[in-house]
């Protein structure tokens, strides 16, 4: 029996194994593995291993989308990470060729995918608080978000998750270092039934500009004077 003469659910459970690329090669062969190709139900779980791959049209994105991953491990992670008035030139180049593709993806993410129920971000160093916040509004569904090594999440996400995120059962920030043990702990009052985790997150040392280092150096040396 050749591939096409499958049935519909033979054929897509076939491609359920296959990654994305394959399964847009597949697309570009005949109609019948096109219109399988472009059946929801086989899009109900998108994992992305870079920005990069965000570019790439060898997925489907829509309303079948229950559980989305974006988990970047890379030495420019750390770049990403370093403070913007901190970067060199030429790390401002790196990061501006990805920089704006996890964002513009979660807005797409707002638009077309109210299902979704999971969200996973991991070394998505240029997200910032609005980002997730428009996926908590948008998909009311959402029940577990979890984010590692976000530098720009803040407490803003976590009133905001308190305030939006109805459905939420599970919030985790770790390795977050602009959270704060007074925004985790204000969740967890509004949210005592939440499972909140903030591995190395609110112990970490938090941005700080140049033109906050002169107050902070006062503090300490009024804290110094008391010693």
């Amino acid at each position: 029996m050749h591939l096409t003469e499958l049935n519909t659910e033979c054929l897509l459970h076939l491609l359920s194994f296959l990654d994305k690329d394959s399964r847009r090669s597949l697309s570009l062969t005949c109609r019948r593995l096109c219109e399988a190709y472009l059946e929801p139900g086989l899009w109900t779980l998108l994992r992305f291993g870079s920005p990069g791959e965000l570019r790439r049209d060898n997925f489907v994105l829509g309303a079948a989308l229950r559980h989305l991953a974006i988990c970047w491990h890379s030495s420019r992670v750390k770049v990403c990470n370093v403070e913007d008035w901190m970067k060199t030139s030429f790390q401002k180049d790196l990061c501006r060729e990805h920089e704006g593709l996890v964002s513009q993806f979660l807005e797409r993410v707002c638009h077309t995918c109210p299902n979704l129920l999971s969200l996973t971000l991991s070394g998505c160093g240029h997200i910032s608080d609005g980002d997730v916040v428009g996926v908590l509004r948008s998909c009311v569904r959402l029940r577990q978000l979890r984010l590692e090594n976000c530098s720009r999440v803040t407490d803003t996400l976590l009133q905001a998750a308190a305030l939006h995120g109805q459905s939420l059962e599970e919030v985790r920030v770790d390795f977050c270092r602009n959270v704060t043990r007074s925004g985790l702990q204000a969740l967890r009052e509004r949210r005592p039934d939440l499972l909140l985790g903030a591995e190395r997150s609110a112990g970490m040392i938090p941005d700080t500009r140049p033109e906050d280092r002169p107050q902070a150096r006062r503090a300490l040396q009024k804290v110094l004077l008391f010693v």
